[in-house]
């Protein structure tokens, strides 16, 4: 069967793309990713009108989508986060439809089960053979785990592997199989690596920022749950990441082998697998190239689906094995609900990713920040966006003490009695705005530009336009 094809042009063809279908991508490349705007360029010059574009994430990378909106190319996006440059565009009300915000669990199932359908997915390859063979980890535009592109690959009605790397077949390893992928175009480069890096990718060496990771750390330390077999995820922020560090000296000191890091690794959790204080990684994405490295050169790093990772109906996500999550937040309330969706002016910025995915399935969900940013608190009334639901959150640290949601006593007892700062939510609301002031109430508008879709398929929250 001859599955590779000259150019793009010839495979959308071949695809038989048709106005008012959806397409869709994943986002490991990150800001490095060039597969996206290619193809939408592609079926633009072609004259394809009303296309919805479904993408595990949208980056900065991907600004010229606000062009495609303007013109008709572009009238529905599904995402699971959304950068400024295009978030922008979308609070503005640029879009007649709303977005879609899955998380990065929530994503998988609606493919699954139908509920969201894909006419033809684009996977960017790193690595393929001419019959549709495909890895991370190989090739110049290596980006480790293909997590996120799985589901797409099972279940979308066509699927084009991208590539810049083309080897005789058969490719090993494989990440998708031959049998999920109908045609492979070679292209001249596919992303740039040097996008994945997320977040800050360094350990913070701010006074308030390392204040925070050292409680943190020291709720895990107290918490009941810090053992042999200990499971963990965090962020690539550089409080989480320093929270990291302290936790591994932690561990050390007290002779602890955790079990498994999870979710998006990054070199840090390379380090903590490779001198032996976890005993395994389950990669959905990699955060850095020391990942992409360690995917590809270490049995005990492992590549898992997005479904593996946080699907609410498969048979065992990971996340529901969880011990402990550090998260962030643009916003909390007073209720535990978190917001990173939008920012204090209701512009959005980022998505659920697996965020309200790991705090639901953690028995420890953590969220930390400092208390103001920007001259703006973080602690406030009421969140702009339910992201996260506050019943799944457990602590929130900041730099001026610790809130532990009521329904979570036992833990608060024990971290009382560990001497660490204890304070009511409240508490920390009021010292915020009397640091920074009370903030005024942001005006928006009535049109409904982005719905929050939980990972049971609930829409949790609705977006509205800025004035």
């Amino acid at each position: 069967m001859k599955k590779l094809v000259k150019s793009l042009e010839e495979v959308i063809k071949l695809c038989g793309l048709q106005d008012g279908m959806t397409v869709s991508f994943h986002h490991h490349l990150r800001n490095g990713d060039y597969v996206l705007n290619m193809v939408m360029n592609t079926i633009a010059e072609m004259g394809y009108k009303d296309i919805k574009i479904s993408a595990s994430s949208i980056h900065n990378a991907h600004a010229p989508i606000v062009d495609l909106i303007q013109s008709g190319v572009v009238t529905g996006i599904d995402t699971n986060y959304m950068s400024a440059p295009v978030g922008k565009a979308i609070s503005e009300g640029m879009m007649k439809e709303p977005v879609i915000f899955r998380t990065h669990g929530g994503r998988p199932a609606a493919i699954e089960t139908g509920e969201l359908s894909i006419d033809i997915a684009f996977i960017a390859a790193p690595a393929a053979d001419a019959y549709g063979n495909i890895n991370g980890v190989d090739g110049p535009s290596a980006c480790g785990s293909l997590g996120y592109a799985y589901p797409d690959a099972a279940c979308a009605k066509k699927v084009v592997a991208i590539t810049d790397y083309l080897v005789d077949h058969p490719l090993s390893p494989i990440s998708i199989d031959q049998t999920k992928i109908d045609y492979v175009v070679k292209v001249d480069s596919i992303g740039d690596p040097k996008g994945i890096v997320s977040g800050t990718t360094r350990i913070t060496r701010d006074p308030v920022g390392l204040t925070i990771a050292k409680y943190a750390a020291q709720v895990i330390e107290y918490s009941g749950l810090l053992k042999d077999g200990f499971s963990f995820q965090t962020g690539a922020g550089g409080a989480s990441l320093a929270a990291t560090q302290y936790l591994k000296d932690i561990m050390k000191k007290q002779n602890i082998t955790g079990s498994f890091g999870l979710g998006g690794i990054t070199g840090y959790f390379v380090d903590l697998l490779e001198e032996g204080v976890f005993k395994k990684l389950l990669d959905v994405q990699c955060f850095d190239l020391k990942a992409v490295e360690s995917l590809k050169k270490n049995p005990n790093h492992q590549e898992i689906t997005a479904s593996f990772y946080a699907g609410p109906h498969t048979k065992g996500s990971a996340v529901d094995n969880l011990d402990v999550v550090i998260l962030g937040a643009t916003q909390i309330d007073t209720s535990f609900n978190v917001n990173v969706h939008t920012d204090s002016n209701g512009y959005i910025i980022g998505g659920s990713g697996g965020h309200s995915d790991a705090a639901a399935g953690a028995k420890l969900a953590m969220i930390v920040a400092p208390l103001f940013r920007a001259r703006l608190p973080i602690v406030v009334e009421k969140v702009l966006t339910t992201s996260t639901p506050g019943d799944t959150v457990d602590v929130l640290v900041t730099q001026r003490g610790i809130a532990v949601n009521p329904k979570n006593a036992i833990l608060k007892e024990r971290l009382i009695e560990a001497g660490l700062p204890i304070v009511d939510i409240e508490v920390l609301r009021e010292k915020a705005e009397r640091l920074t002031g009370k903030p005024e109430p942001v005006s928006l508008g009535d049109k409904v530009v982005g719905k929050v879709v939980y990972r049971d398929g609930r829409v949790i929250d609705t977006i509205r336009n800025v004035k």
